[in-house]
């Protein structure tokens, strides 16, 4: 197949074509796992596959503890279902343990304070307590622990990296944490095998067509978990050629054209892009440069037309209103601003505000 017929595939998987499940938890069950390393990015990303929906409705959905956030793969916060987050840690969240001994000898850190970092809080949250990041600090603090500079986010992480705690729903602005059992107390607990084929089933169903670097780039996995990923999953995944490379999606994926009038404004940190390893089918590397500027991991929201971003966008919101600059990526007709104007009218609805657009 060709690449718009793949980008056109790609954004079916994604959700992006107004054939997302009606509930958080659905969505986040179709993907596995949901990039929220930003929370008012992920916030979006929910609400950019529900229209009409508003935020306050989708912070009430994720009060209902079907959903968490943690640290399942990559040393990076993802949305997960809770009866999944036990698994996804030890078969997935456990290699970045790997990775952190040199970083823990800059900051004079050791496992046995990490360990105890991680008692100290689960006693501190025990029966049902939530506590914000900042409680959590002092609580350290108060069990002799010094959580100076990255340490207290070091010893944050290594507790829910352990599956002790999970992140909860913000309370304002502030993240706050739980017991992970307390908030998914009938866990999922597949075999190995079995949960390398559900990672690779609901990846590529969800980012399908994509290749295997993509798959080994989003779980952190090897090569060789895929390959007995894909044998568990069987039949319901099949490859397929893109214009020469192989890629591999949910089989019985029904082809849709895409539409040049078809346009959407998603958040920076969202699957669209952080997905893929190559996202050469969204963006020119010109495009890329300007999307992740100065290549530091920190993505810009994006205005996607016909799949491909066409400008980066930047909010600020105030009582009254949202005010949404748009920076476009190539020329844009007066009729590309109404466009672009219109598609950015969903995420101001999302908050509530009305909405003003700025074209520098």
């Amino acid at each position: 197949m060709d690449a718009r017929t793949a980008l056109g595939l790609r954004l079916t998987s994604l959700l992006l074509r107004g054939n997302a499940p009606s509930t958080v938890g659905g969505i986040v069950s179709w993907f596995g796992a949901m990039q929220s390393q930003d929370a008012n990015s992920m916030l979006w990303s929910l609400g950019a596959r529900m229209p009409g929906v508003s935020l306050s409705e989708v912070n009430d959905a994720l009060e209902k503890r079907e959903v968490l956030r943690t640290w399942p793969m990559r040393g990076t916060v993802h949305l997960v279902p809770a009866a999944d987050a036990h698994w996804m840690l030890e078969v997935m969240g456990v290699r970045a343990l790997n990775g952190v001994a040199k970083r823990w000898e800059l900051l004079g850190l050791d496992r046995a304070t990490a360990q105890m970092a991680t008692e100290v809080l689960g006693a501190a949250l025990a029966g049902g307590k939530r506590l914000t990041r900042a409680e959590c600090l002092r609580t350290l603090t108060d069990g002799g622990i010094d959580v100076s500079g990255q340490r207290g986010y070091h010893l944050l992480w290594y507790a829910s990296q352990r599956g002790v705690t999970a992140i909860a729903p913000h309370v304002g602005k502030e993240q706050t944490f739980v017991l992970l059992d307390e908030w998914a107390p009938q866990p999922c607990r597949p075999s190995r095998e079995e949960a390398l084929g559900l990672i690779a089933l609901r990846f590529f169903r969800s980012h399908g067509p994509a290749t295997r670097k993509d798959f080994a780039g989003w779980t952190g996995l090897t090569l060789g978990d895929l390959k007995i990923g894909l044998g568990v999953a069987g039949d319901a995944l099949t490859t397929v050629d893109v214009e020469g490379v192989e890629m591999i999606m949910g089989a019985g994926a029904a082809e849709s054209e895409l539409s040049d009038t078809s346009w959407l404004a998603l958040p920076g940190f969202d699957e669209y892009l952080l997905g893929y390893k190559d996202r050469s089918l969204m963006a020119s590397p010109a495009d890329l440069a300007a999307i992740i500027p100065g290549g530091n991991g920190v993505f810009q929201s994006t205005l996607v037309r016909a799949g491909r971003v066409v400008a980066t966008w930047k909010r600020v919101v105030g009582s009254r209103g949202v005010t949404v600059t748009v920076r476009p990526l190539v020329t844009f007709t007066a009729a590309d601003h109404r466009k672009a104007a219109a598609a950015l009218e969903p995420f101001a609805a999302f908050l509530g505000l009305p909405l003003t657009v700025k074209n520098p």
